[in-house]
């Protein structure tokens, strides 16, 4: 009887242990990041294929349909964002630094706010 309370008790702490773990997972990923780096776009990433300055080109690229994107160093993130006001402060700060909050998922970061990287 005591060997059957035993493993019932395992069983039990068990379950509330994998609950707790689920819970803090799903916290976690609710949690917004912060990444710094050039604001480019998804087609060229670090490195622009149009003759001229990268701000240029990656307006020209995201007019074509390409989206916003982040250069980290050596990674490329594709920054997505429906909001009129972040699209046009991604305009403005097209091949400069700046500061991207925002959930990543993958290899994309959904924007939930912008700041110049200067």
């Amino acid at each position: 009887m005591r060997s059957g309370l035993q493993k019932l008790g395992i069983a039990l702490a068990a379950l509330i242990l994998t609950g707790l773990l689920s819970l803090s997972t799903a916290f976690a990923a609710g949690k917004a990041d912060t990444f710094t780096g050039q604001v480019s776009d998804a087609m060229c990433g670090a490195k622009h294929m149009m003759a001229g300055n990268p701000a240029e080109c990656t307006r020209a690229c995201v007019g074509k349909g390409s989206k916003y994107a982040l250069v980290v160093g050596d990674k490329v993130y594709t920054l997505e964002t429906k909001n009129k006001t972040a699209l046009d402060s991604l305009n403005k700060l097209a091949g400069e630094q700046a500061t991207i909050t925002g959930k990543l998922n993958g290899e994309t970061i959904e924007v939930s706010s912008i700041a110049s990287g200067r």
